[in-house]
């Protein structure tokens, strides 16, 4: 069983009207159709997966290894810095694995302007993600419009690109409360997925974190667990709280476990 949310539905529901009337002449956009995922086994799991290495040490080499891994196993996607992406779009050519790249990383403290402008140059090298955190500072002082307007900027460009979204919270700087609020604005923004963490903060993905934000979205959008998910049991884990993407360093790792290539311990 999926662990239980943090909040009730009813104080999800009283958030979602404090979102509404923040927002009340605010106007987002519309998430991007989902493919249906099959259900989660050995021969599905790395279609959950993007295999990430965002390490500030990462070489070109070890992304061209990065991509190798992609093609062989089948992930959803590779998760770059954006110095990475035309090296990755390069490796990736004619397979279906999707280049994923970071905005606003790690901290979600630079301008909206900025932003844009790294989305818009990560779209132009051909990456078709786009994982952005979220102004978290504004968030912990009650700004929700700047918060939905940060994300919707730059969700407004990557949907004209037919580019995804994933809002990044990073989930161990908040609360419950603060969790649900920013899943309500990534979904009024239009944003496809929330995601846990970026894999610098604090701490990673928690299960509980992750049934949360799908309580709170539902179905409407994507629920990415990213941060310290190592093995295929965690992987588990996280889908079984609601995620249908797992951002992980460790996807070769994960997929080998599921098939038995490597030990589950």
């Amino acid at each position: 069983m999926p662990p239980s949310p943090a909040l009730t539905a009813d104080d999800i529901a009283a958030l979602r009207a404090q979102v509404h009337a923040a927002l009340r002449d605010f106007v987002g956009f519309t998430p991007l159709p989902r493919s249906p995922l099959p259900p989660p086994g050995p021969e599905t799991i790395a279609r959950y997966i993007d295999h990430t290495l965002l390490k500030p040490a990462a070489t070109p080499h070890d992304i061209a290894a990065l991509c190798a891994a992609a093609r062989q196993y089948g992930f959803a996607s590779v998760c770059v810095n954006p110095r990475f992406v035309p090296q990755a779009v390069a490796a990736l050519q004619g397979s279906p694995v999707a280049v994923c790249t970071v905005v606003g990383f790690p901290l979600g403290a630079t301008t909206t302007g900025t932003k844009v402008h790294e989305a818009q140059e990560a779209l132009d090298a051909g990456a078709t993600e786009l994982d952005m955190v979220q102004a978290i500072g504004l968030l912990k002082a009650g700004d929700l419009r700047g918060v939905a307007e940060d994300m919707a900027a730059v969700v407004g460009v990557a949907h004209a690109r037919g580019a995804r979204v994933k809002v990044i919270l990073e989930t161990a700087l908040l609360t419950p409360r603060e969790i649900a609020l920013a899943s309500l604005l990534a979904q009024a923004a239009g944003a496809d997925f929330v995601k846990t963490s970026t894999g610098f903060g604090p701490a990673g993905a928690r299960a509980e974190d992750v049934a949360l934000m799908r309580a709170v979205v539902g179905d409407a959008l994507g629920v990415k667990a990213s941060g310290g998910v190592r093995t295929y049991a965690q992987a588990l884990a996280m889908i079984e709280a609601g995620a249908d993407r797992i951002g992980a360093s460790a996807g070769d790792r994960i997929v080998q476990q599921a098939q038995g290539q490597l030990p589950t311990a």
